[in-house]
């Protein structure tokens, strides 16, 4: 292999299901002139991944999954060497995919106690639907410690703010991936959990001695490390503790990277870089190629969504030496090697009588071991089932299951049964409760009796006064078999097992 096609291995750039057939053709051509060694996939030019301000409308396409086998099928028929295929899949494949399985988020997995069997299964399904794709690498779990309650971006997507709940989900998952020969890389080192600032829109700042880091966001790695994880994305952020009191985001940090994650930690596998298109590095480098290189000369193997791979390759030949190309493209070649030599496929088509996993009862399980009663206590649902109550609803569907399932035979006026379906998951105005709605949920919890029962983001509790309900049960997602078992443990056929991974205020 040539050294300009060695340098093009390390290069991931992103591929959009829902791409035209001209921006097809271009991503064909990228792949064929510049030898890449894998593709990152993205709905579409129009999702939250690359549309960080929000501006265009992302088109709903129930075909999206065949439209992803198909691409895979054609991006590897026109390939030189294989190409690794990746995704964003921390929920499953309905993370970037419409019409495919969801699990539970993170958050929801970190409620869970004494379980970890669960964890795997999760981890074990999301990587057959995964492999029925056709896709090879699985870019999570995310380890790090949400112990900021305004982080705009991590939240729940983290199994919470204990560093050893995070490290016992995060190994359950990824030994259920790699039970099925799927690879995975933690992220977002070295940790973004503690920021109030999206990276994808500038850079966060984290403020904390070395010591408190390694004791706290290094933690998780380090334990990841030590089990034989594949890989770890770099973070865009800014750590000065980690890099000799500098503010050079972490993901173009020698220090950060070749210092403390090599040398210290000890990491010796695949380094990934977060998408390089992301407005915490991207907008302070406008020379074509000048990220990637920085990217790579802070030692980042595979440069994810470079959006400069020629001009990238031209300046990483120009100024790398060839011990370093070298180093860079054994370990991404080595890690190919280990998923086509895990039974994955190079082509999707060999696998055409795989089926997507029907994730319902497994769903539901998780569903009895998340469910937190977070106030009050169980003998309140059983008052209000004899005193009678009143059914009010904020957000959601009409026709919920919970309200399906759970009748008031008996009105009472004062007794309010209260279901909230935040209709956002990310905190942004307000989980997209309007003012006027929060202030009369804030009136129902003044005013009356209320139990409260949430399928949602546990954090948007921090917008009502909670502590004046008699009751608040989390439930954390809106899915049917989640909202079947809410009922249930109204009704008094079940109780509450799952523990609240991050603190309320």
């Amino acid at each position: 292999m040539t050294p300009r096609e060695k340098v093009g291995q390390l290069f991931m750039p992103a591929a959009f299901i829902n791409d035209s057939e001209k921006e097809i053709e271009q991503l064909e051509k990228l792949i064929v002139e510049q030898t890449v060694g894998g593709l990152c996939f993205f709905h579409s030019r129009a999702s939250a991944a690359t549309n960080f301000e929000g501006k265009k409308m992302v088109v709903y396409n129930k075909d999206s999954f065949t439209t992803l086998k198909k691409l895979i099928q054609r991006y590897q028929s026109v390939a030189k060497y294989p190409l690794l295929m990746a995704i964003d899949a921390e929920w499953g494949l309905a993370m970037r995919i419409e019409n495919t399985p969801q699990y539970p988020y993170a958050i929801t997995l970190g409620a869970i106690q004494n379980n970890v069997d669960l964890i795997f299964e999760v981890g074990k399904n999301i990587a057959k639907d995964c492999k029925t794709a056709g896709i090879h690498m699985n870019l999570s779990p995310v380890v790090d410690i949400n112990n900021n309650p305004d982080n705009p971006v991590i939240g729940y997507r983290s199994f919470g703010e204990g560093k050893n709940n995070v490290v016992e989900k995060a190994i359950a998952f990824v030994k259920g991936m790699q039970s099925e020969g799927i690879l995975s890389s933690i992220k977002h080192f070295p940790g973004h959990g503690d920021t109030a600032t999206d990276s994808h829109l500038d850079l966060p700042h984290i403020d904390k001695s070395k010591q408190e880091l390694v004791e706290n966001e290094l933690y998780p790695f380090q334990r990841l490390i030590a089990e034989g994880v594949d890989s770890v994305m770099v973070g865009h952020l800014s750590v000065p503790a980690l890099a000799n009191g500098k503010d050079t985001p972490s993901s173009i940090s020698k220090a950060i990277i070749k210092d403390v994650l090599r040398n210290e930690m000890g990491f010796d596998g695949v380094v990934v870089s977060d998408a390089l298109n992301m407005h915490a590095v991207s907008k302070n480098y406008p020379a074509k190629g000048q990220l990637e290189w920085l990217a790579f000369d802070a030692g980042n193997d595979i440069l994810c969504f470079a959006e400069y791979t020629a001009e990238g390759i031209e300046t990483i030949l120009k100024n790398a030496s060839e011990e370093q190309i070298t180093e860079s493209f054994d370990r991404v070649w080595k890690l190919k090697e280990k998923a086509f030599t895990n039974g994955l496929s190079v082509r999707p088509q060999s696998r055409a009588t795989f089926k997507l996993e029907i994730p319902d009862e497994l769903n539901r399980k998780l569903a009895e071991k998340s469910l937190t009663l977070f106030q009050g206590n169980e003998e309140t649902t059983r008052d209000f089932r004899t005193e009678g109550f009143t059914r009010l609803q904020f957000g959601g569907k009409p026709d919920n299951p919970f309200f399906q399932i759970v009748s008031n035979d008996i009105q009472n006026p004062n007794n309010i049964l209260l279901a909230l379906f935040p209709p956002k998951v990310k905190p942004t105005n307000n989980f997209g409760f309007s003012d006027s709605e929060i202030t009369a949920i804030n009136t129902v919890l003044n005013t009356k009796n209320v139990v409260l029962y949430l399928f949602g983001n546990p954090y948007i509790l921090k917008h009502f006064n909670f502590e004046n309900a008699k009751a608040v049960v989390i439930a954390y997602q809106d899915f049917k078999g989640f909202q079947e078992v809410a009922a249930k443990h109204f009704l008094g056929s079940i109780t509450a097992k799952g523990k609240l991974p991050v603190t309320i205020q």
